[in-house]
């Protein structure tokens, strides 16, 4: 029953920045974690970035470490990507999604392991 929505997406030059938000339903509800994934064009979904809600431990692929950044909301289900030196390989349609409990294991990069997904908001990153 989580409803899920990102923003922020848009067209972006080499180099630039963008801030991407993702905002969960029932605002009193403490998710284990909330992540983003990205789809580019004939690709699967891949890991970007997560945090876990108590701790706001963080995990993130190799390819963004450095330029990208998840944080979340002291008190609202709110999770924010911000992404910085942006490549045209960035782009792809990026998707938030809520893991609302632990199932023993410590990762946060399986996507099946994440309950609910929002609609995804698209960022474009031209050469």
């Amino acid at each position: 029953q989580v409803q899920v929505v990102e923003s922020g997406g848009g067209l972006v030059q080499a180099g630039g920045s963008l801030r991407l938000s993702c905002a969960a339903s029932a605002r009193t509800f403490m998710p284990y974690a909330m992540g983003w994934f990205r789809q580019a064009p004939g690709k699967g979904r891949e890991f970007v970035a997560a945090i876990r809600w108590n701790s706001r431990t963080t995990q993130y692929t190799d390819s963004v470490k450095g330029r990208f950044t998840i944080s979340r909301d002291n008190v609202v289900n709110t999770v924010y990507l911000q992404m910085s030196s942006l490549k045209s390989e960035d782009t792809a349609v990026y998707y938030c999604g809520v893991r609302l409990r632990s199932d023993g294991r410590s990762g946060l990069s399986d996507g099946e392991r994440y309950d609910s997904w929002g609609q995804g908001t698209q960022v474009t990153v031209s050469s």
